[in-house]
Formats: C-alpha cells, sequence, structure tokens
C-alpha cells in the first residue's frame, strides 16, 4: 500500500468548491473519478485545504493510498489524462503512511487580486475583484501589518465556522500594486501566510483592506476590529474569484 500525495492547480470557476457535494461539480470529485478511472478502485482522496466556490488553487494538497503497482511520480501524469482541462495534478510523490495534509504543521499562502480601473475588464472577471476607485496602496501596507503576528481573528471569520479556536498566526501580510493591462488600471494584489485560516478569513482581511484603501478605514480601526472580536465590526467578505491559494509548505 502506497500513500500519493498530489499537488493540485485548478481554476475554481465552474466548481462548488473543493469538497464533495450533492448534485455540484467539485474539484475533490473530479480528482477521485480520475483516480477510480486510472485505478478501477472507489478511492477518496483527503485534500488539505477545502477552498469554497470560486476559489482558485495553484497548490492544493491531496493524498489517497493505493494499491496500484504505479509509480509515485508517474500518477500526475496518469490522472491528467482523466481530469477537465481546468484541473491539473502539478506533481505526485509517494509519503509517510501516516501523513496527512490537514494534521501537519503547515504554512500556507494566499493570494487575493483585485482590479482597481474605472471599467471592468470582462476577461478577468473570474480571476479578480474589480474595485473602481484608486486605492490608498500605503494605507492598506500600514493596515495590514497590524494582522501580523498571533492574533484572535474571531472578527475576521465567518459566524459559522466550527474551529474549536478562533487563533491563528499570520507570519506575513503584503499588499502591492503591478501593472493591469489597460490604461490606467492596476492590480492590487495582497499576499497572506500563516499557520492557517479560518473560514472566509482571507476574503473578509481582503474586504477589509480595501474599505482602507477607499478611505473609510483606518489602520487603528482595524486594530480595533481585532480587540473587538465581533465579526459585524470587520469589513465585507470580498467576492470569491479574486482568491488563490498559492501554495502549502509542510514544516
Amino acid at each position: 500500500m502506497m500513500r500519493i500525495k498530489l499537488t493540485v492547480a485548478y481554476d475554481g470557476t465552474g466548481y462548488s468548491g473543493w469538497q464533495i457535494q450533492p448534485n455540484s461539480p467539485t474539484v475533490e470529485a473530479a480528482l477521485d473519478d480520475a483516480v477510480y478511472r486510472v485505478s478501477g478502485e472507489r478511492i477518496h482522496v483527503t485534500g488539505a485545504s477545502r477552498t469554497d466556490a470560486g476559489v482558485h488553487g495553484l497548490g492544493n494538497v491531496a493524498v489517497f493510498d493505493t494499491d496500484m503497482n504505479i509509480p509515485a511520480e508517474r500518477w500526475a501524469h496518469a490522472l491528467n489524462r482523466y481530469l477537465p482541462e481546468d484541473i491539473s495534478v502539478i506533481s505526485s510523490v509517494q509519503v509517510a503512511s501516516n501523513f496527512h495534509p490537514r494534521h501537519c504543521d503547515t504554512v500556507k499562502t494566499y493570494e487575493y487580486r483585485i482590479l482597481s480601473s474605472v471599467f471592468p475588464i470582462p476577461q478577468l472577471r473570474n480571476y479578480s475583484w474589480h474595485v473602481k476607485e484608486k486605492l490608498d496602496i500605503s494605507a492598506m501596507q500600514s493596515a495590514a501589518q497590524v494582522l501580523v503576528g498571533e492574533h484572535d481573528f474571531k472578527s475576521f471569520c465567518c459566524v459559522r465556522t466550527q474551529a474549536e479556536s478562533t487563533v491563528r498566526t499570520v507570519y506575513s501580510l503584503e499588499v502591492s500594486s503591478v501593472p493591469a493591462p489597460i490604461p490606467g488600471a492596476e492590480f492590487v494584489v495582497i499576499r497572506i501566510s500563516g499557520n492557517g485560516f479560518l473560514y472566509n478569513m482571507v476574503r473578509i482581511i481582503a474586504g477589509t483592506l480595501v474599505q482602507v484603501g477607499r478611505g473609510k478605514k483606518s489602520a487603528d480601526d482595524v486594530r480595533k476590529m481585532l480587540m473587538a472580536k465581533d465579526r459585524c465590526q470587520a469589513g465585507q467578505t470580498a467576492p470569491p474569484q479574486g482568491l488563490t491559494l498559492v501554495g502549502i509548505e509542510y514544516v
């Protein structure tokens, strides 16, 4: 018996998230189907991060066990033959039989992309949040630093979260801008790394930082949000299409 670890990239636009749901297409279901078509076995993959509908992945991780006599590194090639074009296994390796993608210490990195332009760009509608205003990047950077470190992020998670603890550690939170493909437009990129994230946490942080960029909130307001431990105090939940799980590092 081998345990195979997959690194998976996907465009989340057409999926109801990662986790299997009745009568809805999901990334997990597509992987299960591909494994079955390669092996003939009904094997369920276990994912590291259950991304939401519309959220993208460059480096999500999944594992499964198999008796098939296929070298670990060949599984990526075999599975990609049966996966849709918006999902790709970019690596496959053998790991220890006790390795679990959600029960290990990790550094997870997400990126949230905002298109700051007067008018939307249709080709980018599934990969960024369109914001008409010119955002104050410096103010957003200052507010972002308030959230770095170990904090209780209760104000920055969905009220339906089932986590036993809302304390998380953010290792880095950077805000930068890069040119967009039309004059006068730019991408504002929020990149965050931490030991784990609560339900909707990254999207709520992105929504809050956009409020700061619009001049409606300040770094001091963000500090008060943390202290309040009240979801109603933080900003809106940013839409899913701007979010990408960049990668998961096991430490």
